[in-house]
């Protein structure tokens, strides 16, 4: 006798996730929408697994497995995306802002695009290279700080740096209990009452540079992220996108 539907698929052990990821992730993975616009399809009963209306946005399903149909039409995953933005200051890293600011998502303006998210974010007054995809694997590699892709910033700071400072700088700072280094903070340029410094993170916390400096007392005038690991910004125009090469995206993905 066959088995009943679900009763061939090996069940979780005590304690364990279910297998398969939430419905409203699967949406996302698949290339559709964001988590949030899936949650609003799944309460609006527009999503259907297999043939059924779901509205349980926490449902765990295989998107390689569960058909998956939104206004009686099946999801299927989108090809995969890869590109570079050279985000202008003033613009928000988010799809949809309630304060109704320019997002990154206007640098795609005119692109055939599936759904694709930034990997990581670069705050509204800050600039350079932004990363976006609709491969959520390679953005949570990128993402990682095991992975170790050194990101590099040119940062124009109000002072003039000396020795003095550049050592208190490479020694961090603690601030609201995190501790916040850097891998290496090098001078790039000095004008009469401004500099330029070369900083390069490991990891990027939540207004990481400018928290770090202005710990320091020091004042960030510009913030420009200018590579990736191996990725170099480039001479991509500012508030232009383009896709990543073959070449390009092979470091990220060994």
């Amino acid at each position: 006798m066959a088995p009943r539907p679900g009763i061939g698929r090996p069940r979780p052990a005590a304690g364990a996730s279910p297998p398969g990821v939430s419905l409203c992730r699967a949406l996302s993975k698949l290339g559709l929408c964001s988590r949030k616009q899936a949650e609003v399809l799944v309460a609006e009963g527009r999503v259907r697994v297999a043939g059924k209306v779901v509205r349980n946005g926490s449902l765990r399903v295989d998107p390689s497995r569960d058909r998956i149909e939104v206004d009686d039409k099946r999801v299927v995953a989108e090809r995969k995306v890869y590109l570079m933005i050279n985000k202008p200051r003033g613009l928000v890293t988010t799809r949809d802002d309630p304060q109704d600011r320019g997002t990154v998502y206007d640098c795609l303006a005119g692109l055939a695009l599936p759904f694709v998210s930034p990997v990581g974010r670069l705050d509204k007054a800050s600039e350079g290279l932004l990363l976006m995809t609709n491969d959520t694997r390679f953005a949570q590699r990128l993402l990682d700080p095991a992975s170790h892709f050194a990101k590099i910033y040119h940062v124009q700071i109000g002072a003039l740096p000396d020795e003095a400072m550049l050592a208190r700088l490479r020694a961090g700072a603690t601030v609201d209990g995190e501790e916040l280094t850097a891998r290496s903070i090098d001078i790039l340029r000095s004008g009469t009452s401004t500099a330029w410094l070369e900083i390069t993170l490991d990891e990027g916390r939540n207004r990481h540079i400018r928290r770090l400096l202005g710990a320091h007392d020091i004042e960030v005038l510009r913030l420009v992220r200018v590579a990736i690991g191996q990725l170099q910004l480039g001479d991509l125009a500012k508030g232009k996108a383009r896709h990543l090469t073959t070449e390009e995206l092979a470091p990220f993905q060994a």
